[in-house]
């Protein structure tokens, strides 16, 4: 309840008639009197204490406060201005007691000036002049203040005034467009024909797609619970049909595989994950989980998942649709009534992709003349030179329609891995070969469906009866440094120092090799091998490294030193005068192999892989992962999606290509490198994020939620905190060394509680972390212990007070005396393998360590994989 003597305002006067005679008295004295001062122009106190206050304690600014008479009442030009404590145009609660419904008054018509006080500004420079530092150069200082005088004016000046008619950039980034309207739309129609954009999402207006141009990536008709956006255009291609994927009765310890030749309806992933639209990663890894059946069958939801199935197979279409009560988009759709329509209407669909009816454009065309045109008003282009020529694009790809096959007869079936999309994942590795490209190949052999469970002469024949396409790997190596050129025995090399380290050499066993593959890379090799930069990206050799904008020039005296380090650098025996040559000099930059620490971090080698994915994925096809990525499961359905896609940059609406899936040799593709090449090849995320909107391309790139593959990211910015997913991460080193208060979870939980449902886990960095600090060592068993003995000794040789760090593999093997009867180096070996105990052992395991003693016991034929399949030798 207000008090009726309380000092608050009020919006309306209180009803006096309740009010005692003495009260009312008193309360009219105090508001005469606080009107009284404040409208009294001179200064009123209420003891010489508070005067003598006042007067000491004086206003030192520059500035100072006047009362202009206003011709129109406050209420007028603000509305509701004594109503601080409510919302605008909010009604506010009326004091208990108040009867009136009468308005008060207007407010008094004086307006609050801040103007500045000229004597003290004067006074102030006077003293800033009389300085020693400023007495002999008075002059110049006061040309310097007036010149930040002028600048202060002019800025001001610039954001009151219409200046949208001046072309200058004045603040942001440069536009990138080069190419014109008719060359994107161009590139639409190409890629829908060829069925990379199974997707119902609409097509920005500003390309001009015609709206009944059919797309083969979608079906005639949608299924059930899975209706078509308005904006969809019609489909023609194959039926989808969205199974329910759960293990049989009783065998649901472990998750099935997806069905073989699958897809991941990616519309129904981003329907349930976008952030965009307030979607929590908590509730999108649960339908991940439960739509693909990963959850092992623990019903713990007990209604139907109709709604939460996202991944399909496909069926050709026998000429028959669905009827229109199980087609609610019927009206939009063409139904074709026999092959042949279909026929027809692809054919026309690759004439319009080629660009018949467009309209040539002079490639001469200038950025004021492609503004000026009608039809070019709805793009930015680049302002350095003219624009690109037109595209010249290959046919469109055929869509491949869903084989039969017989597992009866493995002869009369075809390949079931599509040549214009191969299934390869590509990974590229500077420097020495270390625990964490160790790991990214373990998780590839713990998670998907290589047939290691069968012997290796029957796998191949199994996967052809049965429609699998079993994925590669793709490890492409550069030993050297970013900046240096490769010998003419890199390859060689190569192999030598594979073998000779630990971590990388149980990957070259007989077993593994169908499936992992380690590459040279070669950069004069690869650019060579991209058609659109082979014969201009010379001319930026000397900005090659480009990351944001932030260009490094590269030295040529740079490549000697990093060639004549590419053997020892791998193989870890540089000397220490070497290495303090190789660290301390002028051109350490570009003479770095690795990256050993946050101070010495290979800055070069992250710019050259920014560039190395496109490529990579651009020649070959494929999808990119980076070295810091570790899968978490089977990748069948995302192979089956055709479009090309990257994940999101946390909470921006950038592109974070740490994942990316493109196709080979594609119109996208065409169009990244040539926008690159105009833009000072910078494939930085940020960059190709602009290249693709500025151009409306960003449908074709499609921007997945960051949950499917680095779904800790959103907590580690302090969002969706209130309701984080599991395990719960606030910063990424969470994952090498867990915080108390959750350092039980990964060995209660292990490798089945970590992020289920995500397809990867990304840890951003931290090369210098080991993923077990205790046990620094591949611990695959008796096949690899020559491999694991060498590690042993190297770390625990390291961990000696006398020691320093190892220069190499074998240089902690001690010397043995001529003449000793017992070998001290039988001795050290035998104390080094002698078998520990558990109580030796890290108390709390983090994350990291689980991770890859789950992998490693999978090798070693202690467990199964993730899926319930053993591993056969």
């Amino acid at each position: 309840m207000t008090s009726l003597f309380s000092s608050s305002s009020s919006n309306h006067p209180v009803n006096h008639d309740s009010v005692p005679q003495h009260h009312r008295r008193l309360s009219l004295i105090t508001s005469i009197s606080r009107e009284k001062s404040r409208l009294s122009p001179l200064p009123s106190y209420v003891d010489l204490i508070e005067q003598k206050q006042a007067l000491v304690a004086r206003n030192h600014g520059w500035t100072t406060t006047v009362f202009v008479p206003s011709p129109f009442p406050l209420s007028t030009l603000f509305p509701n201005p004594f109503r601080r404590g409510s919302p605008r145009g909010s009604p506010r609660s009326r004091p208990v007691g108040s009867l009136s419904a009468t308005p008060p008054p207007p407010p008094r018509r004086r307006c609050r000036v801040t103007l500045p006080i000229p004597p003290r500004i004067w006074n102030f420079c006077g003293n800033v002049l009389r300085l020693p530092l400023f007495r002999r150069r008075r002059t110049s200082t006061l040309a310097l203040l007036a010149l930040v005088a002028l600048v202060w004016l002019i800025f001001t000046l610039s954001r009151r005034l219409d200046i949208g008619h001046v072309d200058t950039q004045w603040y942001g980034d440069p536009p990138t467009l080069v190419y014109s309207r008719d060359d994107l739309r161009k590139i639409w129609l190409w890629e829908i024909a060829s069925g990379h954009y199974p997707s119902g999402r609409k097509i920005p207006d500003q390309i001009g797609v015609p709206p009944r141009f059919p797309n083969p990536g979608l079906p005639p008709a949608p299924a059930a619970f899975h209706p078509f956006s308005p904006d969809a255009h019609p489909g023609v291609g194959n039926l989808r049909k969205y199974p329910d994927i759960r293990a049989p009765v009783p065998d649901v310890a472990y998750p099935p595989r997806p069905p073989p030749g699958s897809v991941a309806d990616l519309d129904m992933v981003m329907q349930h994950c976008d952030f965009s639209t307030h979607k929590y990663v908590r509730d999108c890894l649960e339908v991940l989980r439960l739509g693909a059946g990963v959850d092992n069958n623990k019903r713990v939801r007990r209604a139907r998942l109709d709604e939460w199935r996202y991944i399909y197979t496909e069926h050709a279409d026998n000429g028959t649709t669905p009827s229109s009560s199980q087609n609610p988009n019927a009206q939009r759709n063409v139904k074709p009534e026999t092959m042949q329509e279909k026929a027809a209407m692809l054919k026309r669909q690759q004439e319009e992709s080629l660009g018949t009816g467009a309209v040539d454009l002079d490639p001469s065309l200038s950025y004021q003349q492609a503004v000026a045109s009608t039809y070019e008003s709805d793009f930015t282009f680049a302002r350095h030179g003219p624009l690109e020529p037109h595209l010249s694009l290959p046919p469109p790809l055929t869509v491949r329609r869903p084989p039969a096959f017989d597992p009866e007869d493995a002869s009369a079936v075809p390949d079931p891995c599509d040549p214009d999309h191969p299934r390869i994942y590509h990974m590229f590795w500077a420097g020495p070969f270390t625990d964490k490209p160790y790991l990214a190949l373990l998780s590839f052999l713990f998670t998907q469906n290589l047939g290691l469970h069968m012997p290796r002469e029957e796998a191949t024949d199994y996967f052809r009866s049965h429609g699998i396409c079993r994925p590669q790997f793709w490890l492409w190596i550069n030993p050297a440094a970013a900046a240096a050129v490769p010998s003419l025995t890199a390859e060689r090399d190569m192999y030598e120092t594979l073998r000779a380290n630990p971590w990388s050499s149980p990957f070259l066993h007989e077993r593994f090799q169908d499936v992992i593959k380690f590459k040279l890379w070669n950069t004069t090799e690869q650019l060579d091998g991209v058609p659109e930069l082979k014969e201009e990206w010379r001319d930026s050799v000397d900005t090659l490294f480009n990351s944001g904008g932030v260009k490094y020039n590269h030295p040529k005296a740079a490549a000697p030193g990093a060639q004549r380090n590419v053997s020892a650098a791998v193989n870890g025996t540089t000397s220490a005068s070497e290495e303090a040559e190789r660290k301390g000099g002028d051109d350490d930059l570009f003479n770095r192999v690795g990256s050993d620490s946050v101070s010495s971090y290979d800055r070069l080698s992250v710019v050259l892989s920014d560039m190395a994915r496109f490529v990579l994925c651009h020649r070959f096809g494929g999808t990119y992962l980076d070295a810091d990525t570790i899968l978490l499961r089977d990748w069948e359905e995302l192979w089956g999606w055709k479009g090309a896609f990257a994940y999101r940059w946390s909470r921006l609406e950038k592109y974070n290509t740490a994942v990316l899936r493109m196709n080979k040799g594609s119109a996208l593709g065409s169009f990244l490198f040539r926008t690159a090449l105009r833009n000072g090849l910078d494939f930085h995320p940020m960059t190709v994020s602009r290249y693709t909107k500025e151009a409306h391309l960003e449908g074709l790139l499609l921007r997945l939620p960051d949950a499917l593959f680095d779904p800790a990211w959103l907590n580690t910015e302090n969002y969706q905190r209130d309701r984080p997913p599991f395990p719960y991460f606030t910063e990424f080193r969470d994952f090498f060394d867990n915080p108390a208060q959750s350092s039980g979870a990964p060995q209660a939980l292990g490798f089945d509680g970590f992020f289920k449902g995500a397809y990867s886990y990304h840890f951003h960095n931290f090369w210098w972390i080991p993923f077990d600090p205790s046990r620094n060592w591949p611990d695959l068993g008796p096949r690899f212990i020559e491999g694991e003995r060498n590690a042993r000794i190297k770390a625990q040789s390291a961990l000696k007070p006398g020691h320093g760090k190892s220069s190499g593999y074998d240089s902690a093997k001690p010397t043995l005396p001529p003449e000793s009867g017992v070998s001290p180096l039988q001795e050290h070996e035998d104390a080094l393998f002698k078998e520990e105990l558990v109580t030796d052992d890290v108390r709390d395991l983090p994350w990291a360590t689980v991770l890859k003693r789950t992998f490693e016991s999978f090798v070693r034929g202690e467990r199964p994989n993730m899926y319930g399949e053993w591993i056969m030798w």
